[in-house]
């Protein structure tokens, strides 16, 4: 990466500027801005979240927004309430609060002398929901939004529920809220950072029960979720997303609905001119010139980019640690694009010499009966809802998964197959409870065997007619149902075949159904997104940057990921521990450091047995003064209920100072 340390515009840095909301809380901004800004005022970028601008996110924020500001722009990070250094208390995720406070915020930036009074909003994960939340509020001063790996429907594609099923991460996420909002601020800018912080302590909640206990698309969810009404977004959006990330779905939603432009990559869970899979791009290049069109006004063509931008991912042997993924890049002027056919291909049987093997074929097929029993274990190669690296956190080899499932494989490519859009699945099935879900993947199969995950879908029967109304299955009832896999843009090599891989669990991306579930097919058919053509392609400039922040390590950390097996008792385990070690940052001597580690375990036989640990520690200290918290999460689950246990733990100056336990059980309705 290019690093730029020479700007148009000579800058100038807040570390720690206030800004008043009408109830007095004071929220605190990190501001980059030019020198000059009072006599030539500038548009402003906003970035606001809830992760501590002072050290979490300081090493991404430190090169990206004094390289945006150095164009001539003010740049601020802003600490949310009851995070990092400001003021008040968080009491959930995209609260009317923290939206308000996003309005209130984006008017006080407007009405500064060294504003010319027209704001950007722009994030990623969380920051990327709110921006779009935000904008749904329609905030007079906001001109744009860039949004990265985001949202449009919080039931339905983020870390809780997805095709209606409770998924893993629900728990995780809620383990890491309460270790993230468990730290003070930094006494270097808050005179009553102890007051604040026990405060904080005692008002902190394990939100992981509240998120289960929603488990149907109700009001809860449809809060913040601008598909209840695309027309609200009225400003010009520009939204990223990467494969091997979880919010894949969300440029295509918002290219279609809201006119946005969308570019998607190859990429994990991060900023597009860092983030791995390569290649990475000049995403702060993109970004002002985004800026430059909406905020300033320059007539620079920004507007008449092609609609959708795509990495087209070419087959490549399975890797969880992918550094570069081959490919291309592919631009449609037009979301839908014409170059884009639905072509379908039929679940069918054939008798083989194991007994009947699926089939994915162009034609109908005799009529046939297959099972769906899968193993509780199923599912160790998923990999992360949403990556943030390469500590093997992508999908893996899916061949010792399709060989627990109810594979259906289509014939050997003899040309190679491109594939761009959302695949469809169409099923006629029965259960034998209750309560069941389904998983479909569509694999990449090469002659050598390996399995390379394409895309995934899954449903939660209980959601087979609505979302919002759920019903149990009636056990033997044949039902016809259907579920949408992710969007991709892949190219299937010749000599390589499709494979649909169906399976009744899908651990610990998801959480277990009460009872193992039997799955019969009975038939069904698969519609694909086959492109076509020669599209035009797409030459992202190289990725720059500002310099990295100034620091020293203190202790270097470590990340271990690893499956164990008990061979007794036949429990399997997926172990997760990165120590991100200890560092000094060398500007205002803060020391931090972060420790977690996460146990997913259950037996193949029960889907009682399933139960994930979690346990983080933070660390902050400075000279003679330290703080540090412990959480301890953990969730297992009866026939009826989700169990849900934590406990939270802070020291200052090695005392003891605040223990809590949390406790709450969330009766299984749908899950």
């Amino acid at each position: 990466m290019k690093v730029v340390t020479e700007f148009e515009r000579n800058l100038v840095e807040f570390e720690d500027m206030a800004i008043v909301m009408p109830d007095g809380t004071r929220l605190s901004a990190r501001v980059w801005m030019p020198e000059d800004a009072a006599v030539r005022p500038v548009p402003a970028v906003l970035e606001y979240i809830p992760y501590r601008k002072r050290d979490g996110t300081l090493p991404r924020d430190e090169r990206m927004h004094p390289y945006v500001a150095g164009h001539g722009y003010a740049c601020l990070r802003v600490d949310m309430r009851g995070n990092g250094d400001s003021q008040g208390l968080m009491e959930d995720e995209y609260t009317p609060q923290e939206l308000q406070d996003a309005c209130d915020v984006i008017a006080w930036i407007a009405a500064q002398d060294w504003c010319t009074g027209h704001v950007g909003m722009m994030g990623k994960s969380w920051g990327g929901f709110n921006c779009l939340q935000t904008a749904f509020l329609q905030p007079p001063a906001l001109r744009a939004v860039l949004s990265v790996c985001s949202t449009t429907d919080r039931f339905a594609d983020d870390i809780h529920f997805k095709g209606g099923c409770l998924m893993g991460e629900n728990f995780g996420w809620g383990a890491v809220m309460l270790s993230y909002s468990s730290r003070p601020a930094d006494p270097a800018l808050r005179l009553d950072w102890r007051e604040d912080w026990l405060r904080r302590l005692e008002n902190l909640r394990f939100l992981a029960p509240r998120w289960a206990g929603h488990q149907a698309r109700d009001a809860y969810w449809q809060h913040g979720s601008i598909c209840q009404d695309y027309a609200r977004v009225q400003v010009p959006v520009l939204s990223f997303g990467g494969w091997a990330d979880g919010y894949m779905n969300t440029v295509d939603a918002l290219v279609r609905n809201v006119g946005a432009k969308g570019i998607v990559g190859p990429w994990v869970h991060q900023y597009p001119h860092t983030a791995v899979p390569g290649p990475a791009i000049g995403f702060l290049q993109v970004a002002i010139r985004w800026w430059d069109r909406w905020l300033k006004g320059i007539d620079n063509g920004a507007d008449a980019d092609p609609a959708y931008r795509v990495w087209m991912m070419h087959s490549a042997p399975p890797d969880a640690c992918a550094k570069d993924r081959p490919g291309h890049w592919v631009a449609e002027t037009e979301w839908p694009s014409n170059r884009v056919t639905v072509t379908p291909l039929h679940l069918g049987a054939a008798m083989g010499a194991s007994g009947p093997q699926g089939q994915l074929r162009p034609e109908h097929g005799p009529d046939f009966a297959l099972t769906i029993a899968s193993p509780q274990h199923l599912g160790l190669a998923a990999g992360e809802y949403f990556p943030m690296g390469l500590n093997a956190e992508m999908p893996g080899d899916q061949a010792a998964d399709d060989a627990l499932s109810l594979c259906f494989d289509g014939k050997v490519q003899k040309t190679p197959l491109d594939l761009l859009g959302a695949a469809r699945l169409h099923l006629r099935l029965a259960s034998d409870k209750p309560l069941a879900f389904v998983v479909a993947r569509l694999c990449d199969v090469a002659p050598d065997g390996s399995s390379v995950r394409i895309a995934h879908g899954m449903l939660n029967l209980c959601h087979r007619t609505s979302r919002s109304t759920p019903a149990q299955m009636v056990p033997g009832q044949v039902v016809d149902v259907a579920l949408t896999l992710d969007q991709m843009a892949y190219r299937l090599a010749a000599g390589h075949h499709l494979r649909l891989a169906l399976s009744t669990s899908y651990w610990p991306f998801l959480w277990p159904s009460p009872e193992a579930a039997v799955l019969t097919v009975t038939g069904g058919h698969l519609l694909l997104p086959v492109h076509q053509g020669d599209s035009p392609g797409w030459q992202p400039p190289a990725p720059e940057a500002a310099p990295e922040w100034r620091h020293r390590v203190i202790r270097a950390g470590q990340s271990r990921r690893w499956v164990e097996q008990d061979l007794i008792t036949g429990r399997r385990a997926l172990m997760v521990h990165d120590d991100l070690g200890d560092q000094e940052n060398l500007t205002h001597g803060l020391c931090t450091g972060e420790t977690m580690s996460e146990r997913w375990e259950i037996a193949p036989d029960d889907p009682q047995s399933a139960v994930a640990i979690h346990d983080w520690e933070q660390r902050l200290s400075r000279g003679d003064w330290s703080v540090r918290t412990v959480v301890s999460a953990r969730m297992t689950a009866t026939a009826t209920h989700l169990v849900h246990e934590a406990r939270l733990t802070a020291w200052e100056n090695g005392t003891e100072v605040f223990d809590r336990v949390f406790h709450e059980e969330v009766p299984r309705l749908w899950v």
